[in-house]
């Protein structure tokens, strides 16, 4: 088969296609002859060396697929051989998902519901599922309440904005370009916030009239951390999701003392290995929003295999809007 494999740590030089053996299956497990493959930043993290869980190199990046399954191991029950399953590779940062082929603990897929585009179910549950774990679950972000969303051009930070408004919140939207901005307004974002060319601290007071926010939803990290939780409003919640910036900013805490403010991690991945029916409860929901028409995942340009790298080079460059996918035909 053909995969993109990290051959060592760094830049994304060390990418290279290569033609490798078939994977095995075990007990438990299901081969699927992957058609989708989504790129999240945490992907671009781990081949870098940066991501709190770390593969030894050489290995196939990719934690998210779609595509049929052409083989069982002993034990598999929930899917069977010609179901279209979409899913994760692992619990936490796992791989494997940049190839024609893999194999995968069975209990980590879930059938693509009929009239659901593959691709659109591979680029679409974790995300939406760490956003709906980390507003909901984590923040409990309440009908009229003000939601800021950093980086919230991305894949996981659309997916904050329209569970935002689907929730009732006033989002306001923050990102690095008109582009991303655009497609924050089509997801049904409040304000906008271009925090390259605006003073994000004075933008905050601007748009809530000095009460600032209840809820900050960031998986970016790095320098908007400071002036975005200084924008907290009081007893505000600070939602830490990830650092995309790939600097883990370090916050005076006497902010959350003087707002009564509550600093939460979201870690969806680890939850789910203590407890895997947790996202599995989460994507039952959310396919019910999708076929509800409720919920509008935005794909970027999709990428093939041959250029996959390409797609890592983009998301780094901050080009995507949305979630950059691969599309895979097996041989």
């Amino acid at each position: 088969m053909k995969a993109l494999v990290c051959q060592e740590y760094g830049s994304l030089d060390g990418l290279r296609l290569a033609d490798l053996k078939d994977p095995s299956v075990g007990p438990g497990e299901a081969l699927v002859s992957v058609s989708a493959a989504a790129l999240c930043f945490p992907d671009i993290l781990l081949v870098q060396g940066q991501y709190q869980t770390k593969i030894k190199p050489p290995f196939i990046p990719g934690n998210e697929i779609a595509g049929r399954v052409s083989e069982i191991g002993a034990g598999v029950k929930n899917v069977k051989v010609g179901d279209v399953v979409f899913g994760r590779t692992a619990y936490a940062g796992g791989g494997g998902g940049f190839a024609e082929k893999v194999s995968i603990p069975s209990e980590l897929l879930w059938k693509v519901p009929g009239g659901v585009d593959p691709a659109v179910a591979a680029a679409f549950a974790l995300n939406y599922a760490t956003s709906l774990h980390g507003l909901r679950d984590c923040g409990h972000v309440k009908a009229g309440e003000t939601l800021l969303v950093l980086g919230a051009g991305g894949g996981v930070g659309l997916a904050a904005v329209e569970l935002g408004k689907m929730f009732g919140a006033q989002v306001i939207a923050c990102a690095s370009s008109s582009s991303k901005l655009d497609a924050c307004k089509s997801r049904g974002a409040d304000h906008l916030v271009n925090y390259e060319t605006d003073d994000l601290r004075e933008a905050i007071k601007r748009i809530t009239g000095n009460k600032g926010v209840d809820v900050i939803f960031d998986p970016v990290g790095g320098r908007f951390a400071e002036p975005a939780m200084r924008g907290l409003a009081w007893q505000g919640r600070y939602l830490v999701v990830g650092f995309t910036s790939g600097d883990i900013p370090k916050l005076p805490l006497n902010l959350a003392l003087l707002k009564a403010a509550s600093i939460i991690g979201v870690y969806l991945g680890g939850q789910t290995e203590r407890n895997p029916a947790i996202t599995d409860n989460l994507v039952s929901e959310l396919l019910a929003f999708l076929k509800d028409g409720k919920l509008h995942p935005l794909l970027a340009s999709e990428y093939t295999l041959d250029d996959a790298k390409r797609a890592f080079q983009d998301l780094r460059d901050r080009k995507v809007s949305g979630k950059a996918v691969v599309t895979i035909k097996a041989r």
